[in-house]
């Protein structure tokens, strides 16, 4: 018998009633109760052979007694014996002890980078707006703790050009040292996931400055920081398993960001139509309207970027390669960006090497509209980035489905922002453990056709348990009775 309190003014009583309890928790209570009670040796049996949890051992199951007995106001002292059916009912239902998920990554992490999900942030130094917030080491670590495994800065030079700093280009934003940046990447970046991070640069330095930077990193990051032999081309990424532990950096190799200017086009309006109500609210579109929110025939051209994501130099001059050996060494993920052509040759895979591509929000509608396939077909080898539209100032978010759907890896999102397109990413990578890797579905890297998402696909008609699927035996049994086991009288 328990007890509750109603408006702190009087009590209310529920009895656990056996005839509500489900028969799969009965029959554990047979296997594993001796004399009315569930003692350390069960309790660690339990943990093994229902619950999935082949590591636990019996001290973690003497922990998790002490802990269920002090939260139920219970001296561990008079109850020697374990766990009383009370008990264990209240710790199967103890969301801390007993979670509703499974914290083990099950996944198969032997695969390339580009099979799976990433955990990407978007401006991660900002502490608030686009425009005027600080700039900051604080919003890196906090996205770290969270498990975010994809950081982007953007690189500047100070105004003697002598040092480098973080920050939102051509805006009020204050800037943060680099060195900061990088040390608070070191000392959090495997806390919450021993998955490789990925530090994607944004680089508007001078060639002295990039090798400042390239000093920086390396003396910084030491033997954590994973770069390619000289000589060496990837035809497909590492597998996350192969990287554990480990900091990667992607971005432009120096040459292409003297070689490649284009001109600056103001991108097209994006607009949506407010008339009709959204089943997300309107701070995240549904997947069909988001496509066809344009009131205006997209345009047939690239439309370059209104926030400076990836710019090239203002300087027009090739400076020769040897100059920055070591900067352009420490590049693993080669990046690129569409300039001034159809969008549609930014997705080309004729080459051998893999790369990574960044497409802005209202871009990659207009690809997922017109070329989906090729989209598809793009991010089975190669990584596709997706970032916030220039106009989002106030670092609101977009509707992630869109891209996922159509394959893209790295779908960057302002973490101190807030609404649901955040919260929904957030629920999705606590997938797989929460380690910030989620295996992307089969049939968008099957090699034998491609997924057209314009077509129906028929309805799935048989559901798999969660206890039957691989990794996760269990795991519902505990949380089946969350609404089963308490009668009121």
């Amino acid at each position: 018998m328990s007890s509750y309190k109603v408006l702190g003014l009087f009590s209310r009583s529920f009895s656990l009633d056996s005839a509500t309890i489900p028969t799969d928790v009965q029959e554990v209570l047979k296997e594993y109760a001796e004399n009315g009670h569930v003692g350390a040796e069960k309790l660690q049996r339990f943990l093994v052979e229902v619950q999935g949890e082949a590591q636990a051992t019996k001290s973690d199951a003497e922990h998790f007694i002490d802990l269920q007995l002090r939260e139920s106001k219970l001296l561990p002292k008079l109850h020697s014996q374990g766990l009383s059916l009370d008990a264990f009912l209240h710790y199967l239902l103890n969301p801390l002890l007993n979670a509703p998920y499974n914290r083990v990554v099950h996944h198969d992490m032997t695969k390339p980078l580009s099979h799976y999900y990433i955990y990407t942030g978007h401006n991660s130094y900002l502490t608030g707006n686009q425009l005027s917030s600080d700039c900051s080491e604080k919003p890196i670590i906090s996205a770290l703790l969270r498990g975010v495994r994809v950081i982007e800065l953007d690189l500047w030079p100070d105004s003697n050009e002598e040092n480098i700093h973080v920050l939102h280009g051509r805006t009020l934003t204050a800037p943060v040292e680099l060195l900061k940046c990088i040390e608070a990447i070191k000392d959090h970046a495997f806390v919450a996931s021993e998955f490789p991070v990925v530090i994607t640069l944004e680089d508007h330095l001078t060639p002295s400055l990039q090798s400042l930077a390239a000093k920086i990193i390396t003396r910084t990051l030491g033997s954590i920081l994973y770069f390619p032999e000289e000589t060496e081309s990837f035809k497909e990424f590492p597998s996350p398993q192969s990287l554990k532990r480990r900091i990667i950096i992607s971005t432009k190799p120096p040459k292409e960001y003297l070689s490649g200017k284009s001109q600056k086009v103001s991108e097209s309006t994006y607009e949506k139509d407010a008339t009709q109500e959204e089943p997300w609210g309107d701070d995240l579109p549904s997947y069909s309207k988001q496509i066809d929110s344009h009131t205006k025939d997209p345009p047939s051209t690239v439309p370059p970027e209104p926030d400076y994501e990836e710019s090239d130099l203002d300087s027009g001059t090739e400076v020769p390669e040897h100059e920055h050996p070591t900067y352009k060494q420490l590049i693993m993920i080669h990046a690129g960006k569409p300039r001034g052509g159809a969008l549609k040759d930014a997705l080309a895979v004729g080459g051998e090497e893999v790369k990574r591509v960044s497409l802005s929000e209202p871009q990659l509608e207009k690809l997922a509209k017109e070329y989906p396939l090729e989209l598809i077909r793009f991010t089975k080898r190669n990584i596709l980035r997706i970032y916030p539209y220039g106009l989002r100032l106030n670092s609101s978010n977009y509707n992630p489905l869109v891209a996922w759907s159509h394959g893209a890896q790295m779908v960057a999102l302002n973490m101190q922002g807030y609404g649901r397109p955040l919260w929904l990413v957030q629920g999705f990578f606590r997938a797989n453990g929460g380690c910030g890797y989620v295996k992307k579905p089969e049939y968008l890297l099957a090699n034998d056709e491609i997924f057209d998402p314009r077509q129906k696909q028929p309805v799935k008609v048989t559901l798999k348990s969660a206890w039957e699927s691989d990794g996760l035996k269990g795991l519902a049994k505990s949380i089946s009775t969350a609404f089963l086991l308490l009668t009121f009288t």
